[in-house]
């Protein structure tokens, strides 16, 4: 076999370690290193001189650990059998990675097992020749990129797995949100890889993940975005998902208002047949009736004080007749209590657990023992009515308007309630009546 006089390097720019194909070197044999790259003499599987960048000139003076070993004689050409491995240590930002298969994992927020999928690209250089050789090479004639990410593929999986496991359970954030931590999960994975492939004489330039995401076509993950979507739409109309079931039950029922399976329903419920049933539309359909019409009821009675609407005439809860039509009442009121605003339809106050005794004219917020309004000065106490035809009698009158039947006019003089002529003690409030005020 000739002798070799000229040494280089051949391979492409993706290999990091190539094999010179031909053993038969010459003491002056000329040895062309590349920028970037290295090249080192092997002879019976020890590595022995390295050369940096620039022309070499095989000779006795620069190949000492080969001299030593095979015991070259000075001048001429003499031949001798060594390996030359050329080592790029060009930097290489794209070598690409990604997952073989979807990892299987559970999404702590919505408690549905998801395919996740994840792929992206680190960069590496050779920063220790002969460690690289030793350890990675071995026999094999050529290591590319394929090659590193074959060896380390194990590796990668294994942290990204872990890491992204890791995320998802401590920082509980669904799969759908976790591309927001790309970047915190990519310097972990970093600082995980950097020592082992150190270990193999590579230095870890920087790690990125193009993305972490769920294939199309998963049904938990279909199931999910459609979920999702529906909430958002919730959201923005400003209705709930038991609302929504309530209006498609209702109208389910009103579509099919003669069928016998809607009479059935009706008289179940009805009869307490289903009474779990009628209890929460009921309650749904009470808090639905209060949320949209509140606005309208605005005229309180004076007898019962419900809330009616501004234009009735007579009172829906106890059949009163209203009298002249109100200002509408104040959204808010003070405490009577603890001087603290409270909305006006609600019964107690949220700050003390005063209950709410409103004003029939103003609305004001009055304690359970006033007999006027702090307010405006309307009287509180509950309306007379005549014992003989039951109409409602307003002010200090006599005689009912409607019958002319006469009217008692003895009142407590604790709570103004009337009382009957030789009573001597209040039926409402226990007061002694010894002394009754007219």
């Amino acid at each position: 076999m000739a002798i070799v006089d000229v040494l280089k390097f051949e391979a492409s720019a993706d290999v990091f370690a190539w094999k010179y194909p031909n053993a038969e070197l010459g003491t002056w044999t000329q040895l062309i290193v590349h920028e970037t790259q290295e090249a080192i003499l092997f002879k019976g599987g020890q590595a022995l001189d390295l050369f940096g960048p620039g022309r070499h000139t095989l000779e006795t003076a620069n190949i000492p650990l080969l001299q030593s070993l095979i015991n070259l004689p000075f001048g001429g050409k003499s031949p001798f059998a060594a390996e030359v491995w050329f080592v790029n240590k060009v930097h290489a930002l794209d070598v690409k990675w990604g997952t073989p298969a979807p990892l299987q994992l559970q999404d702590p927020k919505y408690q549905l097992f998801v395919a996740v999928r994840s792929f992206g690209q680190f960069g590496v250089q050779v920063e220790d020749s002969r460690k690289f050789l030793l350890k990675l090479i071995g026999a094999l004639p050529i290591f590319d990129r394929e090659s590193l990410v074959t060896y380390f593929r194990g590796l990668l999986m294994m942290n990204i797995n872990e890491l992204i496991s890791s995320y998802l359970v401590r920082k509980k954030i669904s799969i759908l949100e976790i591309n927001a931590y790309v970047g915190e999960i990519a310097e972990h994975i970093q600082e995980r890889l950097a020592p082992i492939f150190q270990e193999y004489g590579i230095r870890l330039l920087n790690f990125n993940i193009g993305s972490i995401n769920i294939p199309d076509n998963d049904p938990s993950t279909v199931k999910l975005k459609e979920a999702l979507a529906k909430k958002a739409e919730m959201d923005i109309i400003g209705y709930t998902y038991q609302q929504e079931r309530t209006f498609n039950t209702l109208e389910g029922a009103a579509k099919n208002e003669g069928g016998g399976g809607a009479n059935i329903m009706g008289a179940g419920i009805g009869l307490g047949m289903g009474f779990g049933v009628g209890g929460a539309v009921g309650g749904q359909m009470a808090g639905l009736t209060q949320q949209m019409d509140t606005s309208a009821y605005t005229r309180r009675c004076s007898r019962c004080q419900s809330l009616n609407r501004a234009e009735a005439a007579f009172c829906m809860s106890c059949g009163g007749k209203l009298g002249d039509p109100q200002p509408p009442l104040a959204q808010e009121v003070e405490c009577s209590r603890c001087g603290k605003p409270f909305p006006a339809t609600a019964k107690f106050c949220p700050d003390c657990g005063d209950p709410n005794r409103p004003c029939p004219k103003c609305g004001a917020d009055n304690a359970e023992d006033a007999a006027q309004c702090r307010k405006c000065g309307t009287s509180l106490l509950p309306p007379r009515s005549c014992a003989k035809c039951g109409e409602q009698l307003e002010g200090p009158v006599k005689f009912c308007p409607n019958c002319g039947t006469g009217v008692a006019e003895l009142r407590c003089g604790n709570c103004q309630h009337e009382v009957k002529p030789g009573q001597k003690f209040c039926l409402e409030c226990g007061h002694s009546l010894t002394k009754q005020e007219d």
